[in-house]
């Protein structure tokens, strides 16, 4: 193992990395902006170094300033988190040439299933249904229509590289797409540096379900069941729960088999979380690939017992899986709230600012990963993500009940947060009985 990491993130995921390496006698170093420098997870850690001004592009984007903290601070591996760096190929090439692990795929696997399109081909050629649409990016407007018209509307244009929803427009017309076109490379060159989009066939009122991977340098590749990420808005996540309520036992395992395939056919190593939209008749298409950990890992963690960061780390240095996939057993049913400092009421607008008072939910089988408490300004610079909250339940109506249970105790005063919308969300009838899928949240939000 490992006995000195850099994280190279923030907030409650550089937090949750902490943890597992204390657990596993890991000494850790936090790197962090001016606009960080009261963050409550610097506490914990074993060196702390300040990076940069808060502006994550000078800070925790900034690649050289943070192989020179490594440097300095004489770690042997980096953790990314997600978000920032985690799946920048370039910033792991500078990783394994200054002799530093990467935690996480190779950089060619990272390049490999970080664009949408490669990606989809690499499905397609081991057998995995991926979603009908452009074998290869999109160059010109006309290009665009000649596709859309192929594939017959409506399409969806998304950004070859990136995620979170960035670059992806939806076109049911000829005018519609040429806006559609025009704005997604737009946005993809903003957000990534890179305007490459692709078309595919708009599968409507999907289910977004997704199985979380771990594959290690043995030739071990196991999946730990599925997560239902439907609830979200503009293609972010809200909400997540494992497993899915409409997946059968055997839609299960095929999907979780197809995954593994994905793998092995990507050459993947370390955790990575592999996409699908699920249809109205239980068909099943691969959508994309993330090659990090994911926000939502917690709802996995929940169901399985696995501590999918402390399992990144053995794979980083070498280590087999601690288990085999028959060892894996999903057990209840786990919801996720994401809490974040935003208005739901006035179009999701962020809200930073001070904390005025703070009481976090308890009981049993509540999890909060946060790294927010009572005085802590929330700063303007970086996504609104604050808290998840994460609770376990034997059944899903007992998850549901425990859920709405922990956000009615909740209590985060002097900024407004998504806690109201998520209590409003576990009430609502058609979501208790499973009746949802991606067109859900705009749909309900529109109601109000």
């Amino acid at each position: 193992m490992f006995k000195r990491i850099l994280i190279a993130n923030r907030g409650e995921i550089a937090l949750r990395i902490i943890r597992a390496c204390r657990e596993l006698g890991v000494e850790t170093v936090a790197v962090y902006s001016e606009a960080d420098a009261n963050a409550i997870y610097l506490r914990w850690a074993d060196e702390t170094i300040c990076i940069g001004p808060p502006k994550a592009a000078h800070s925790y984007l900034d690649i050289p300033r943070i192989i020179s903290a490594a440097e300095i601070a004489d770690v042997e591996a980096i953790h990314p988190g997600y978000g920032f760096l985690s799946e920048n190929a370039h910033f792991a090439e500078v990783c394994e040439s200054c002799g530093i692990t990467f935690i996480g795929p190779p950089p060619q696997t990272i390049e490999l299933v970080g664009n949408k399109a490669r990606a989809k081909e690499t499905a397609r050629e081991a057998g995995i249904p991926v979603i009908p649409g452009s074998k290869s990016i999109i160059e010109s407007e006309a290009a665009a229509l000649d596709e859309a018209r192929r594939l017959k509307y409506p399409v969806l244009v998304k950004a070859a590289a990136g995620g979170g929803g960035r670059g992806m427009r939806v076109a049911h017309n000829d005018v519609s797409l040429v806006n559609a076109f025009l704005s997604a490379r737009a946005e993809a060159e903003a957000a990534f540096g890179d305007s490459s989009v692709y078309l595919e066939k708009l599968i409507e009122k999907p289910r977004h379900v997704e199985v979380q991977v771990l594959a290690d340098a043995h030739g071990n590749f196991v999946h730990l069941g599925e997560r239902d990420c439907s609830l979200q808005r503009r293609h972010q996540k809200v909400l997540e729960e494992a497993p899915s309520s409409v997946l059968t036992p055997e839609l299960r395992a095929r999907m979780g088999e197809a995954a593994k395939r994905l793998c092995k056919s990507a050459g993947y190593r370390n955790a990575g979380t592999v996409e699908f939209l699920v249809d109205w008749e239980r068909n099943f298409y691969f959508m994309e690939m993330n090659a990090r950990v994911q926000v939502e890992h917690a709802v996995t963690e929940m169901v399985t017992g696995v501590d999918i960061v402390k399992e990144q780390l053995r794979i980083a240095c070498g280590e087999p899986l601690s288990f085999r996939q028959k060892d894996v057993e999903i057990s209840g049913h786990a919801i996720e709230c994401r809490i974040n400092a935003e208005d739901p009421d006035d179009g999701f607008r962020p809200c930073p600012g001070q904390i005025l008072a703070y009481f976090a939910p308890g009981g049993a089988h509540i999890r909060l990963d946060s790294h927010v408490y009572a005085g802590y300004e929330i700063p303007s610079h970086y996504d609104s993500l604050i808290s998840k909250l994460i609770v376990w339940g034997r059944t899903r109506e007992e998850a549901l009940n425990r859920a709405r249970r922990a956000l009615d105790e909740y209590v985060i005063e002097g900024i407004k947060t998504s806690i109201p919308l998520h209590r409003r969300i576990l009430r609502d009838p058609r979501f208790r009985d499973g009746n949802v899928d991606t067109s859900f949240l705009d749909a309900f939000m529109a109601e109000r």
